[in-house]
């Protein structure tokens, strides 16, 4: 009969890694493995400058690999058929570019209205910038857009996607690695908590809860490496947010508005919180590839506050009123075409 000390400790570890929720709390749990197996700087401060990135793939492998995702993307998130919407996107993004000498240097930008029913906004390598229709619904101005599509840029000149692809290749190499040493740790440890609640002499249970936290720790090691990619990821979003500001900037936007959207996504995420379990809601923010809202909207607001800008800056215009309502219509119909499908 199974000792009811291991029944303890194989029903804890089954509860904590049944779901992506435990599996998340279970990393908190283990600080260890955390200090033995971080990778690379949680701090690092770009701000597109390419300072540091160690990338094989080159401009002209970014843009072969676009070309060959596109048309895919293409069918996945459609254009929308309408001149005025398509025009008005595409000079926005065209002033980002020419006011900070981006066209051609080392890529061509093209930027584009999709027929989709969720507020979002992406970029390809190479240039190719996408926004969603519902997206320039919620924007109150021109410059609130403005700094979405500079963001996006942003992901473009700090080559964030390159960035990535080359993490995922080093970081798979690395896995057998996070695997070994996760179960050297863990095993360790599930021999010390053994010592400490098995029977005197009981060498069976001593060697199942080592046995028990090798597994753990093996396991643990792996999501570790997700984590430290993870991690990464989000500095990527603070770095493009940051070249998102400036380049909106000099573009001639004014620099307290075009960060304002971060203001409405703090607040739906906020509203989505209030409704969910605390720990969790934290835990999700620890995880996520984008930093929660509020780091953002602090950014933001620094950054605005220190940006020494004497002209007059745009903050709207009638053209995004009129575009705005044209969104909006193309938005409701994708809303509602969802829900017949779903």
């Amino acid at each position: 009969m199974k000792d009811p000390v291991l029944k303890e400790l194989d029903r804890n570890l089954q509860d904590l890694t049944a779901s992506q929720a435990g599996r998340r709390a279970f990393i908190q749990s283990l600080p260890l493995l955390l200090a033995a197996c971080a990778t690379g700087s949680s701090d690092r401060f770009r701000e597109g400058s390419n300072e540091g990135q160690e990338i094989s793939l080159s401009p002209a492998d970014e843009r072969r690999l676009t070309q060959e995702v596109l048309p895919k993307m293409k069918q996945d998130y459609p254009e929308i058929p309408n001149r005025k919407l398509q025009s008005y996107i595409t000079n926005l993004g065209d002033r980002i570019i020419a006011s900070n000498g981006l066209a051609g240097n080392p890529y061509q930008y093209t930027f584009s209205v999709v027929d989709v029913p969720y507020v979002n906004a992406f970029a390809l390598p190479a240039g190719t910038v996408f926004v969603t229709a519902p997206l320039i619904e919620m924007a109150d101005s021109e410059a609130e857009l403005a700094g979405v599509v500079g963001h996006e840029v942003g992901h473009i000149v700090a080559r964030h996607s390159a960035e990535r692809m080359e993490l995922a290749k080093r970081e798979e190499d690395k896995s057998i690695w996070y695997s070994i040493l996760g179960g050297v740790v863990g095993g360790a440890a599930g021999y010390g908590l053994g010592k400490l609640m098995c029977k005197p002499k009981d060498n069976e249970c001593l060697q199942n809860a080592a046995k028990l936290g090798a597994i753990a720790g093996t396991t643990g090691g792996l999501l570790i490496q997700k984590y430290a990619f993870m991690a990464n990821s989000r500095e990527d979003e603070m770095e493009a947010d940051r070249v998102g500001f400036k380049t909106s900037v000099r573009a001639g936007y004014h620099k307290d508005h075009v960060g304002r959207f971060y203001n409405k996504l703090y607040a739906m995420e906020q509203k989505a919180k209030s409704s969910s379990n605390r720990i969790l809601a934290s835990l999700s923010d620890a995880m996520s590839t984008h930093p929660p809202s509020k780091e953002r909207v602090v950014q933001m607001h620094q950054m605005a506050s220190a940006a020494n800008v004497t002209k007059s800056a745009l903050v709207s215009t009638r053209e995004f009123k009129e575009v705005k309502s044209i969104a909006s219509k193309y938005a409701e119909r994708a809303r509602q075409r969802a829900k017949a499908n779903s």
